[in-house]
């Protein structure tokens, strides 16, 4: 009898456990130093941003909406300093595994990735930015050693900024989203030692491990797919001091964003231990990813009338109506061939209504590609479509760029024959206007050097800086637009070419604004890095001078700026040919420094210019101007170039239409 009692306890007992599995997957155990994910489901985790939990328990840090940022992290911070150890300064070692997948836009494309970190104050990650900041860190705080922040980087998208490896890289972040040390995505293959390459964007799982020994104080990062041991050997293995990263205690967790290309980033499970090795992960019960391929389309039901009354066929004759005149009205040209491109293009009826129907008050101005309006989106309109095969290639490709001062370029939109192209909106608007209407006030010298400074910035990323070559083609004060700080950004790449380095640029139409262009545009036809210097040394005079670089006075007779300053300085008198509304912080020297330089850059033979990197060591005083004389620059000869360009534009230059010399930018 009592043999049969203990019996039915036992069996009691089991009847009331759950299964093993299930609670594993349900939440995480532990005793806040060690814990255990497989699947996310109910899971006790902090979110913000666009993290969520899906229903079958799969951590989507990012939801597939552009310039976000999502972050999910165990809800309380960990002790990562041990009082009663020896060394009770020392970081403690600590041990995570996790599961991993990103699905870009495209196969072969994605936004940017995600990351692990380990953070001492959570007020860092909210006021971290989307984008190539991974929702990490920011402007300020990279960089900046009191961030305190310890990551390993997945990352997808090439930042020449934070001087990336590549688009598809592991990097070990400090405080900083320029990385310790990075190395290409993959594996060691223990049987045959080879490295093999793996696609953070193939939309398959993978594991990753990340390891610190705080005795040795070092980092050690290995990756495989699901499905494969973890490599003896590591991806990669460095020496970091986490005791002068990380304070007493520090949150876990994971941070991804996206840009201008949408992406989604899945965690699947995750696991982690202070002092000791990370809980193995059972894969197969993690939970499973969405499809690969793209959504189907949902159906568009038919319904088949009856015949009706007369009453219901005239209702649905005026519906008919209406729809095909709305229609019309913002018809698009759209082709099969654009869904190849990114999230670019934005509809003609959302920029109508945008720019209340392309309004005369809502029009800032005219570039050399065509008219500029402002026009305020609604904030779901921004996930937008695509445009011409070249044309809306080299949009989603000059929409990565990122630079502080270039304007950023949002999309566009193709509309018959016109084609727009969405910016930020910059409140200050062009820097022409405060030159030369002097109803806004006159800008001081301090202010001109640092606009003059930012753009030359902006030009020297596009050249040399950025994955290809940028030529903008058409640089002038009119597309130098004025942020809220008034920061020089410029703007307008409606004519801008670009091609890969090492090689030279295809192009053989000649567009730009008169007074900017290079001689040898008009017998060769070809844009290179060289003309948009030319291009710059008139916008350096221009805004030094406060002078268009022609004009035209009352006579009708025309004058090149770039003669008049020469004639001074052959005279002595090179500051003379300053602008006289400047007074606020009024240096001789700088002034002549950029005058020279502006002259510089206008000479008539190409290699005679200087790169925009030595424009720059120039203007930050890091080379020395070289000490030439007027007669170097040879200007009687451009002068004689002018003279024939001149004479054949007579009436594009006239007092009556003088707006046709835009007509020089119609093409591309």
């Amino acid at each position: 009898m009592p043999l049969q009692t203990s019996h039915l306890a036992t069996l009691l007992l089991l009847l009331l456990l759950p299964p093993a599995g299930r609670c594993a997957k349900a939440a995480a155990g532990g005793d806040g130093g060690r814990f255990v994910y497989t699947g996310f489901k109910g899971a006790n985790l902090t979110l913000d941003g666009a993290a969520t939990v899906t229903p079958n328990g799969l951590l989507m840090l990012t939801n597939g909406t552009i310039q976000m940022k999502g972050h999910a992290f165990h809800p309380s911070p960990l002790p990562f300093r041990d009082a009663a150890a020896q060394n009770a300064t020392a970081a403690r070692s600590f041990s995570t595994a996790f599961v991993f997948a990103i699905f870009g836009q495209y196969v072969d494309l994605s936004s940017h990735g995600l990351a692990f970190f380990v953070a001492s104050d959570r007020a860092v990650l909210s006021a971290a930015l989307p984008g190539q900041f991974l929702g990490l860190l920011d402007t300020a705080d990279n960089g900046n050693r009191s961030a305190h922040v310890f990551a390993v980087e997945l990352d997808t998208l090439f930042n020449a900024d934070f001087r990336d490896l590549n688009s598809n890289h592991v990097g070990v972040d400090v405080d900083s989203l320029v990385s310790r040390v990075a190395a290409d995505a993959g594996y060691f293959d223990d049987a045959t030692g080879e490295f093999r390459n793996l696609s953070l964007i193939s939309r398959k799982a993978m594991q990753a491990w990340v390891d610190y020994d705080g005795a040795a104080t070092q980092v050690t990062v290995t990756m495989a797919p699901v499905g494969v041991s973890r490599p003896k050997k590591p991806l990669l293995q460095t020496t970091v001091d986490l005791s002068e990263v990380v304070q007493d205690t520090a949150y876990v967790g994971f941070t991804s964003a996206t840009g201008v290309l949408f992406s989604r980033h899945f965690v699947l499970g995750w696991s982690f231990a202070l002092d000791g090795p990370a809980p193995p992960l059972n894969v197969s019960s993690l939970p499973a990813l969405p499809p690969a391929g793209p959504k189907p389309r949902s159906k568009v039901l038919e319904i088949v009338l009856p015949i009706a009354s007369a009453t219901l066929v005239f209702a649905a004759g005026i519906a008919i109506y209406t729809i095909v005149r709305r229609r019309i009205k913002y018809a698009e040209v759209r082709e099969d061939w654009e869904t190849a491109f990114g999230p670019h293009r934005f509809s003609y009826k959302d920029l109508f209504h945008a720019t209340k129907g392309f309004g005369d008050k809502q029009l800032l101005g005219a570039g050399g590609f065509g008219s500029v309006y402002k026009g305020v989106l609604r904030k779901s309109n921004t996930e937008s479509k695509q445009g011409m095969k070249e044309f809306v290639a080299e949009v989603a490709s000059m929409g990565r760029l990122r630079h502080r001062n270039l304007v950023q370029l949002l999309g566009y939109c193709r509309r018959k024959g016109e084609l727009l192209l969405v910016y930020d909106y910059m409140p200050n608007g062009s820097l022409d206007k405060y030159l030369h209407d002097r109803s806004k006030g006159a800008l001081g010298w301090p202010q001109r050097f640092h606009i003059i400074r930012g753009v030359a910035s902006g030009l020297l990323y596009l050249h040399e800086d950025w994955e290809q070559v940028v030529i903008h083609r058409d640089v002038k004060a009119s597309n130098v637009l004025l942020d809220a700080e008034m920061n020089g950004r410029l703007g307008d790449f409606g004519l801008a070419r670009l091609y890969d380095h090492g090689t030279d640029a295809h192009t053989t139409h000649v567009v730009g604004t008169m007074g900017y262009l290079a001689p040898e545009l008009g017998h060769t036809g070809k844009a290179t890095p060289a003309t948009d210097v030319f291009a710059f040394g008139a916008f350096l005079l221009q805004v030094t001078c406060g002078r268009r670089p022609i004009e035209q006075d009352e006579q009708g007779n025309l004058t090149v700026l770039v003669d008049c300053v020469t004639d001074r300085w052959r005279r002595g008198l090179i500051i003379d040919a300053a602008d006289t509304m400047i007074t606020n912080g009024f240096s001789s020297d700088e002034i002549s420094l950029v005058l020279k330089l502006g002259l510089l850059c206008s000479h008539p033979v190409p290699n005679a210019r200087p790169t925009m990197r030595q424009v720059m060591q120039y203007l930050d005083g890091d080379m020395v101007l070289p000490d030439l004389s007027p007669e170097y620059f040879g200007f009687s000869a451009m002068e004689r170039m002018y003279s024939r360009e001149f004479n054949k534009n007579t009436a594009c230059v006239s007092s009556t239409t003088m707006g046709a010399i835009s007509d020089l930018s119609g093409g591309r």
